[in-house]
């Protein structure tokens, strides 16, 4: 394993994928986990020590050949690749689990995202209120769309937008709200609803990295007029590159299948007898060995949801018992998260100053592998220069674009403090067994009780 602390989240699961970072020597579980730890005087491995874990975690993606492969086998042998029965068959499962009418499947979250925006009237001239602590590819759907980002601040505590902050944002260009329940812990979509009912705005979910989690048992992704999923490699359902949007309304899916066909007319999109092409559309369908390794994935999506929501809670309780470490906290009745990532916050002044990036390389050496998560979306150059495009100077004022300005009215001094942060834990870790779990806080424990001397290495 390369001996590096701030790689994205692609090179972390990467790494986590090929190398099987980590893991061994499992602590069976114990009366109390922090008795165990404080019982354990060994020195840690960065140290000198011997590390925790040497057995492997488990790999990701999973792929079963005796039960996965058929279908796909079976595609590939038809000789129909483009989109077809498979992509349809894998549509109406995506729709059953989300408890959702209707499903259409794309080449990736990105465009999923995009053509939910489009379709729901958002473009150039107006703003989406969306949340800084996200991936790029929220805020990119956002401008390939013509609309311009407005930041609302985040809750360090649920990682999530503020929703408290959102109708401070609201102008009279605001169209639509875009919250994103990252890392698979939901937004509080029942405060988000009442404020865009109360202005009449548009709610496009970023739901990418929220699988089957819910609030009041009610499925995220559900709640606005549109969300929007993903399958990528990394993620709780891996297809490769994938994504899917979900809606109860039939008209909106409509339009949003025209536009990932070219804009040929589909459903309640329709035009004059032989017209061809109706809107300006694009091309996004997926293919059908893509759909095929999908709902060979969602066969143990259900089973690996609910066994990392029990691990996740298990390895809340106990390192929240450790000074300097803050584990996320649900929003009101969320019943069930995804966990696409494990966050929890580091406070350095309890580690006797010792800082995150310290803190993380020892954790690596401990056979515990941990990112640092996300910079602020808010403060990165692509916002400068897509203000100097010519589309955007033909959409929008030059008070609008005035990039130093449009800076002070987007800080989100939270935001930042939790970027200073933010530790995360992958998904493939609470796949392992809850004994396992253990083996995480007894490294963390171990790390505080030597922080002084890790530090002055």
């Amino acid at each position: 394993m390369k001996n590096r602390i701030n790689y994205s989240r692609r090179e972390f699961v990467k790494q986590n994928s090929i190398a099987g970072i980590g893991a061994a020597v499992a602590m069976s579980v114990g009366p109390a986990i922090l008795a165990n730890c404080a019982a354990d005087t060994g020195l840690p491995a960065i140290l000198g020590g011997q590390k925790i874990r040497t057995k492997e975690w488990p790999q990701w993606p999973i792929w079963d050949p005796s039960a996965d492969e058929e279908q796909v086998i079976k595609v590939l042998r038809s000789g129909v690749w483009s989109r077809s029965g498979v992509v349809t068959e894998f549509e109406k499962k995506w729709a059953e689990m989300t408890g959702s009418k209707r499903c259409l499947a794309v080449v990736n979250g990105t465009n999923a995202l995009i053509a939910a925006l489009i379709q729901s009237g958002i473009g150039g001239g107006d703003e989406v209120l969306v949340p800084p602590y996200t991936f790029i590819a929220t805020v990119i759907a956002i401008l390939q769309a013509g609309a311009m980002p407005v930041f609302v601040d985040t809750d360090p505590e649920t990682f999530q937008i503020d929703a408290n902050k959102i109708e401070a944002k609201i102008t009279s260009r605001t169209k639509a709200i875009l919250p994103v329940h990252i890392l698979g812990l939901p937004a509080d979509m029942i405060k988000i609803m009442a404020i865009a009912k109360k202005h009449d705005l548009v709610v496009i979910e970023d739901a990418c990295q929220a699988w089957l989690a819910e609030i009041d048992h009610k499925k995220v992704g559900t709640f606005g007029d549109a969300g929007c999923f993903s399958f990528q490699n990394s993620k709780n359902i891996p297809i490769g590159e994938a994504g899917a949007i979900v809606s109860d309304n039939d008209e909106f899916m409509d339009r949003c299948y025209s536009y990932h066909n070219y804009g040929n007319p589909y459903g309640s999109v329709v035009g004059t007898v032989s017209s061809g092409t109706i809107m300006a559309g694009t091309k996004l369908r997926l293919t059908e060995y893509q759909a095929a390794i999908g709902l060979a994935q969602i066969k143990r999506l259900e089973e690996q949801t609910e066994k990392r929501n029990v691990n996740a809670a298990w390895l809340r309780s106990q390192l929240k018992k450790i000074p300097g470490i803050l584990p996320y906290e649900l929003n009101p009745k969320v019943t069930r998260s995804a966990f696409h990532l494990f966050p929890f916050r580091y406070k350095k002044e309890e580690f006797s100053g010792l800082t995150r990036t310290q803190f993380l390389k020892a954790l690596g050496e401990e056979g515990i592998p941990a990112s640092s998560g996300y910079t602020p979306l808010n403060k990165m150059p692509y916002l400068k220069n897509v203000m100097e495009t010519k589309n955007f100077k033909l959409m929008y004022p030059p008070e609008m674009l005035d990039y130093d300005k449009y800076m002070e009215r987007n800080q989100c001094p939270l935001n930042d403090q939790l970027c200073e942060e933010a530790v995360w834990l992958f998904h493939n870790i609470l796949l392992a067994e809850k004994k396992d779990m253990d083996d995480i806080v007894t490294a963390v424990d171990r790390i505080s009780k030597n922080a002084d001397k890790i530090k002055n290495l």
